[in-house]
């Protein structure tokens, strides 16, 4: 008995190490890294690339918005990343590699948005990945640029052989924001998940749009939407 009443302290310190050590294995971090490709090739900006109609292609510059992540985990359970907003530019790796935090043993699937949802369209200045300074919002009235591809091809009818392609769009009837949904069939020891962006399907997945017919479009409405609608096939987990 005098044993146990000694050896008491050192029970209950034991205890609260391994529930201590056990919430802390439940509490991690996801890591998503996101690969953009064109159709086999890998996206280097400024390099000379083809896309699936053969147009001869550079580009220069590619980002977009990923907001509103949700994780789906083993037991069909959903669970939102509150104040989730990301902007993956291909100009910063760093950007293209981001952190959220999960606790459970295993995760199905992923849900988020390419896009901003109309609440943070319409809440005035915002700050972080939202910051207007970083290029992709319109103005005041118009919101943010969901997603940005910019570059030159000789099937560009403009002068000077570009094309440039400001996809947003929040307001009833011009929505350009798309919801993904992925299955995760598993994830690497070291909590990573590889997501593959594949800029081909930005021309034609849903609706064939080539430069050479059409190489601009800055603005909300029916086009946006089109491409909108291609964008939302753009990933797959690699």
């Amino acid at each position: 008995m005098r044993l146990i009443k000694y050896l008491k302290p050192f029970i209950k310190l034991f205890f609260i190490a391994v529930l201590f050590g056990s919430f802390c294995a439940d509490n991690k971090n996801l890591i998503i890294k996101f690969h953009h490709i064109i159709g086999v090739q890998q996206l280097v900006l400024n390099d000379s690339l083809e896309n699936s109609f053969g147009e001869k292609i550079v580009v220069t510059k590619f980002k977009y918005y990923i907001s509103n992540i949700t994780l789906i985990n083993e037991k069909k359970e959903s669970i939102p990343i509150h104040n989730s907003y990301f902007l993956i530019d291909e100009a910063d790796s760093a950007s293209k590699k981001i952190s959220i935090p999960f606790k459970w043993k295993k995760i199905t699937g992923i849900e988020f948005l390419v896009g901003v949802d109309s609440i943070k369209n319409c809440s005035g200045i915002q700050t972080g990945a939202l910051d207007p300074m970083l290029g992709m919002f319109w103005t005041w009235n118009s919101g943010y640029i969901f997603a940005k591809l910019e570059g030159s091809s000789t099937a560009s009818t403009v002068a000077g052989h570009y094309f440039t392609y400001h996809i947003g769009g929040y307001k009833a009837g011009e929505n350009a924001a798309r919801k993904i949904k992925l299955s995760i069939p598993s994830i690497s020891k070291n909590n990573t998940l590889n997501i593959q962006v594949d800029l081909n399907k930005w021309f034609t997945a849903v609706n064939d749009i080539r430069i050479s017919q059409t190489p601009i479009c800055n603005n909300p409405g029916a086009l946006a939407m089109q491409f909108a609608d291609n964008y939302a096939h753009l990933f797959t987990i690699k």
